[in-house]
C-alpha cells in the first residue's frame, strides 16, 4: 500500500462517506468515519445559525479531535491502511464560513493549539461535484435538518475547500470532478476513482483528475 492514512473530503452531499467505505470494505483498511448524526447543535444550527454557530463548531472540533486522536494513535496490524471520510481542517473551513469574526479568531487559536498534535493524511483526495448534484444528493439521502439548506450555503463550503487546498504547501492533494460518474451505484465507476485514488502515486503538491 502506498499511503498509511488517507483523508476523503468534499463538500456536502459529495459522497465521502459511501466512497471511504466502499474503500475500507474492499481493502481491509480501518475506517475512521465522521460521528455527526448525535449531534444535538446540527438541527438548531440549521434552523438558526447565527445563534447556534460557535457551539456547534466547538462541539464539532472536540469531537473530531478526539475521535482522530484516538483512531490514529492506535495501529490495527489486521488493517491494510487507515482511510477516513473526513480531514480534521474542515473544521477550521465551515467554521470560517458560520462564525463571526471575533468568533473565528477565537476558534482559530483554539483549533492550532489542538492540530500540531495529529497527523496529516499522506494523500488528501477531496472529491468535487457541482453545487446542482449536490443539492440533488441530500435531497435524495433525506436528512431533516439538511432539506432547507440553501445554494449559497454550499456554495461558500466550497470556495472554503477549494481556497484551503491552494494554500497548502507540503501535502499530497488529489481533486477528482466526480460530475460526470456514479461510484455509488456504478462499478466500473467505482473501480476507475479506487485505480486513481489507491493505485497511483503522487507528489506533494495538488494533482485534478477528472472522470
Amino acid at each position: 500500500m502506498k499511503y498509511n492514512y488517507i483523508a476523503i473530503e468534499g463538500n456536502i452531499g459529495a459522497g465521502k462517506t459511501s466512497l471511504a467505505t466502499k474503500i475500507s470494505e474492499q481493502y481491509n483498511a480501518k475506517l475512521i468515519p465522521e460521528q455527526f448524526a448525535d449531534n444535538p447543535f446540527l438541527p438548531k444550527f440549521y434552523e438558526n445559525p447565527e445563534q447556534y454557530a460557535f457551539p456547534l463548531e466547538l462541539s464539532f472540533l472536540a469531537a473530531r479531535f478526539h475521535q482522530l486522536k484516538e483512531e490514529l494513535s492506535t495501529q490495527d496490524l489486521f488493517r491494510t491502511f487507515t482511510i477516513s471520510d473526513y480531514f480534521i481542517n474542515k473544521t477550521l473551513i465551515f467554521a470560517k464560513k458560520t462564525l463571526q469574526k471575533d468568533e473565528f479568531a477565537l476558534f482559530t487559536k483554539l483549533f492550532y493549539i489542538i492540530n500540531t498534535t495529529l497527523p496529516k493524511p499522506d494523500l488528501l483526495v477531496y472529491l468535487y461535484l457541482n453545487i446542482d448534484k449536490l443539492e440533488k444528493n441530500i435531497l435524495k439521502r433525506g436528512r431533516n435538518y439538511e432539506l432547507n439548506m440553501e445554494k449559497e450555503y454550499l456554495e461558500k463550503i466550497q470556495t472554503g475547500y477549494l481556497d484551503f487546498i491552494k494554500s497548502q504547501q507540503n501535502m499530497r492533494i488529489l481533486i477528482i470532478d466526480t460530475n460526470n460518474v456514479d461510484f455509488v451505484n456504478n462499478e466500473e465507476d467505482y473501480n476507475n476513482i479506487t485505480d486513481i485514488i489507491i493505485n497511483k502515486d503522487y507528489e506533494v503538491g495538488i494533482t485534478r483528475v477528472t472522470l
